[in-house]
């Protein structure tokens, strides 16, 4: 479709079209190659923008932080729709945001306004509308155990209605909406506690951290400044000026080995590393282990290649891979297949990637 046909198409959508955006400028990686973008600073400029391409069979990308994403180097051959709808309600035990609030700056609010619950959860690049998506966890929490319910643009019948989590196919980083265009996130309604508890903290770095015990609580503004420091020590806290934090943040999902591999892999981890404290986890499938851990056993470390390189592990953390400020797409894959391939080899584990790619293939 030429500029001119697309311009008349969007024209009544409210959306603000641009030519030839360098998607780099709208993730959190720093790369990505050109599109058309339409921003969409409204629900209703969303639902019709995404109704008008579907039904010229444009394809379309939707983006909002751009946290979660790795886009090749030529771009996206059809429409970026960049959710840029903000608006933020807190209720009596509830709050719901647009999907594309930051979602920060959400967890922040309800924290000051006085409640508990989303505080493990702070410090977390990206939208609001995209954590149901990933089912987003960190420090013991996840998505899926807060969710009230999500608020959904059906792209095949056009219908809008509100899902509930048990309809979501909700895992361990993912869902139904996952690596699925059938659905819009237009919105996400989460539960609070009123009193200002946290939620049971069950991560032992964070209960560490703040002298508790399995399972015990505390307000939920310690917790997110406790959460939060440990965060910015991993780079995992955005700030322009530190590269470490150019990242997708975690580049890898714990993998989860069944459980009739478990003795092989800590056989194979013990004949290679001497050592078989590798943290686990339990998980419905299986034994859950450190990617992190793993990577760092099969030879690499913080910082991996070096410091010349355009894109390597963080010096922080080597389950992120960074953009030291001038790293390609396609610099960013060659790495993961590195330490992809070098896990295999050394522990017959094969780690999958946690962001989602865009005209590439790891």
């Amino acid at each position: 479709m030429s500029s001119a046909d697309l311009r008349d198409l969007l024209a009544g959508t409210g959306a603000q079209l641009r030519e030839s955006v360098r998607l780099a400028e709208l993730t959190t990686l720093r790369v990505g190659g050109p599109a058309a973008v339409a921003r969409c600073a409204s629900t209703e400029a969303l639902v019709a923008t995404v109704r008008a391409l579907d039904a010229k069979g444009i394809p379309v990308l939707l983006l909002a932080g751009g946290s979660n994403l790795l886009i090749g180097d030529d771009g996206f051959d059809g429409v970026v729709v960049e959710i840029a709808t903000t608006g933020v309600e807190l209720g009596a035990d509830s709050v719901c945001a647009q999907a594309g609030a930051n979602w920060d700056a959400v967890v922040c609010r309800t924290v000051e306004a006085g409640f508990g619950g989303l505080e493990c959860l702070s410090g977390i690049p990206g939208s609001a509308g995209a954590t149901p998506v990933q089912n987003v966890g960190a420090y013991g929490v996840e998505v899926a155990s807060l969710l009230r319910r999500v608020r959904l643009l059906d792209r095949a019948s056009g219908a809008i209605g509100w899902a509930e989590p048990a309809e979501l196919g909700f895992g361990y980083r993912t869902s139904k909406l996952k690596h699925s265009d059938q659905a819009v996130v237009l919105a996400v309604e989460f539960a609070l506690d009123p009193s200002g508890t946290s939620a049971p903290l069950r991560y032992g770095e964070l209960a560490t951290t703040l002298r508790v015990t399995d399972g015990g609580t505390r307000p939920a503004a310690e917790v997110r400044a406790a959460v939060l420091g440990l965060r910015a020590g991993k780079g995992m806290v955005l700030d322009p000026a530190d590269h470490d934090t150019w990242s997708a943040g975690s580049f890898f999902t714990n993998p989860v080995v069944p459980h009739a591999r478990v003795d092989a892999v800590r056989a194979l981890i013990s004949a290679h590393v001497g050592d078989i404290t590798v943290p686990t986890y339990p998980a419905p499938d299986g034994v859950k282990f450190s990617a992190g851990w793993l990577i760092e056993r099969a030879g690499f470390a913080k910082g991996f290649p070096g410091p010349e390189a355009a894109a390597r592990l963080s010096t922080k953390h080597t389950l992120a891979l960074t953009n030291r400020g001038a790293a390609t797409a396609a610099d960013l894959v060659e790495l993961a297949r590195t330490v992809r391939a070098g896990v295999e080899a050394r522990f017959g584990i094969r780690l999958e990637p946690e962001p989602v790619t865009v005209g590439l293939t790891l």
